[in-house]
């Protein structure tokens, strides 16, 4: 099984910068291979809590260096929640990349745990409108949420604005995930790059923190 791991994160950031200079990132230090996949970017200001600034992937399997090449980007400007973020934010990023495996039908709408696995929720609502939404792994822990309380967060992710009856929850297919994934942040991307490539980073010419 392929695991998240450092290299899939520096191409994340290559790709990023590499769009901000007009050029082509070089090709990444790992193997391709087929997987589910999201890129989830994190903003660090004064050493406080990494505050989300994108966050989007794949449920489906997709080749992974096309993956992450398309999701780094997509998840850094393309985020409706969002505006795109901008070059000058890069010394305050980090990087998450994740890599979903061991997809399951549950029972029900309680039927996983929270911290170990993530959930994908589909449901046709009062007005036969399907929704769907998910959380990754990490999300409902890091909020402390129970199960019913994540699963109405996703309800409400989902697009739905009514009232959340019982009978609604037990209408919901749930499919639980697992995951692995690996964090990094941009000065320790730039120590990195220096290490192996001899070079800190630039954008159009301009150095970039972390020297």
């Amino acid at each position: 099984m392929v695991s998240a791991n450092k290299e899939m994160v520096v191409y994340c950031f290559d790709t990023l910068l590499a769009h901000y200079n007009s050029e082509e990132a070089a090709l990444p230090a790992f193997d391709d291979g087929q997987h589910p996949l999201f890129v989830t970017w994190k903003k660090v200001v004064n050493g406080g809590e990494p505050r989300l600034r994108g966050c989007i992937g794949t449920l489906e399997a997709c080749r992974l260096i096309n993956g992450f090449k398309d999701y780094a980007l997509t998840s850094a400007l393309r985020d409706r929640r969002f505006p795109p973020i901008q070059a000058k934010e890069l010394p305050s990023l980090e990087c998450t990349v994740s890599i979903l495996t061991d997809y399951e039908t549950a029972n029900n709408y309680l039927d996983w745990e929270v911290g170990k696995h993530g959930i994908i929720i589909e449901f046709v609502d009062d007005y036969n409108t399907r929704r769907t939404a998910t959380y990754l792994p990490e999300v409902p822990a890091h909020e402390g949420w129970t199960n019913v309380e994540a699963i109405d967060s996703l309800i409400r992710k989902a697009g739905f604005s009514g009232p959340i009856t019982e009978s609604l929850r037990k209408r919901i297919k749930l499919t639980r995930y697992q995951s692995t994934l690996f964090t990094m942040h941009y000065s320790d991307y730039v120590s990195h790059v220096k290490a192996t490539r001899g070079a800190a980073p630039s954008i159009a010419g301009a150095k970039l923190g972390n020297q």
